[in-house]
This record gives C-alpha cells, sequence and structure tokens, in this order.
C-alpha cells in the first residue's frame, strides 16, 4: 500500500483536503502502539498548525501534490463562468458547498468561490454566505500561491480580478430579464 502512495519530500508543498495546502517540514518514525509508523509532518502557516499524517493513509485522506498546471488553468475558467445558484435552501447549498471546499479538489473549490462571490454593487451576502465565500476564496489563493511561488494577498488580488471582470456581466442580463 505505501509503495504506490506519491513521495513526498521535505520542503514539498501538498494539499491536504480538509485544511489546504501545507508544507512536508519533516519525516518521522514513530512507535506507536507497538506499531513503526512512517509520518510526514505537515505545517500549514496560515493556520499556525502542525500535522502528523502516517504514510501509509496519505492515499485513503487524498493528500496530493500541487495541482498541475492545467488543472489550475481550468479552475480559473471556472471563475469566468456563469454562477449557478441553485433554488434550494441555503443550508443545503452550504453542506454542498463545504463539501467542495474540503474535496480539495482545485476546480470545485473554483466553483464555489464563483458562485459566491458579489460584486460592489450587488446586495450584501449573508453572514455564513461571506464565510464560505472567504474559505473557498482563501484555499484557491493559497495554492494558486504556492504553486506561482508568490504570497496569499497577491493570488487572492488575482482571483478577484477574475471575478471582478467576469461577473458583471452575469448580474446585468438578470436584471433586464
Amino acid at each position: 500500500m505505501a509503495a504506490n502512495a506519491p513521495a513526498f519530500d521535505v520542503g514539498d508543498y501538498v494539499v491536504y483536503p480538509k485544511h489546504g495546502v501545507g508544507r512536508v517540514v519533516e519525516l518521522q518514525s514513530e512507535e506507536i502502539a507497538g506499531m513503526k509508523l512512517e509520518l510526514y509532518v505537515l505545517r500549514f502557516e496560515k493556520e499556525r498548525m502542525t500535522l502528523r499524517v502516517p504514510v501509509n493513509k496519505v492515499e485513503a485522506i487524498g493528500m496530493r501534490k500541487l495541482s498541475r498546471d492545467k488543472t489550475l488553468k481550468e479552475a480559473m475558467e471556472k471563475l469566468k463562468g456563469k454562477p449557478k445558484v441553485k433554488r434550494t435552501m441555503w443550508s443545503r447549498r452550504a453542506q454542498e458547498y463545504e463539501a467542495k471546499i474540503n474535496s480539495g479538489d482545485l476546480v470545485s473549490i473554483a466553483e464555489v468561490t464563483r458562485d459566491l462571490f458579489r460584486p460592489e454593487d450587488q446586495p450584501e451576502q449573508s453572514y455564513s454566505e461571506r464565510q464560505i465565500f472567504e474559505a473557498a476564496s482563501s484555499r484557491l489563493a493559497r495554492e494558486l500561491a504556492a504553486m506561482e511561488k508568490t504570497d496569499e494577498p497577491t493570488a487572492l488580488g488575482k482571483i478577484l480580478d477574475v471575478l471582478r471582470k467576469y461577473a458583471p456581466q452575469y448580474y446585468d442580463s438578470t436584471e433586464d430579464a
């Protein structure tokens, strides 16, 4: 099982689905309950959190390397699309959005970011909508920043620029209908 798990080296950026982008800071061997375990030690700077992940659980958890350029391009294209807002109850939509964010899939996270973005001239979002939007856009920005070797605020600015450029056309057309 561990033989076909992705190999990460110290210093590699990785994506842990529930926490986003972290960095492998150490490989450890520990004996826990009489079993010898190989562990990746991950550091998540933004949350000031350290996580130890058994090497043999990497695949089951869904931990992965940073997305490829093709996936990043696809995610950035998603931001340009028309927001899809289902007419279901907010609690149900919120659960779906959280599941997409926690999946660790960059394109799904971009969808949530696009769907919850509100241009300045649109009505205010609810507190919970804003919280989920910020979680999704931050997660997207952290992976973009790691891939482009920049910082999170710069990456977030790039994402918001795309949203500001493409979103107004969708909001303008709904008012005319």
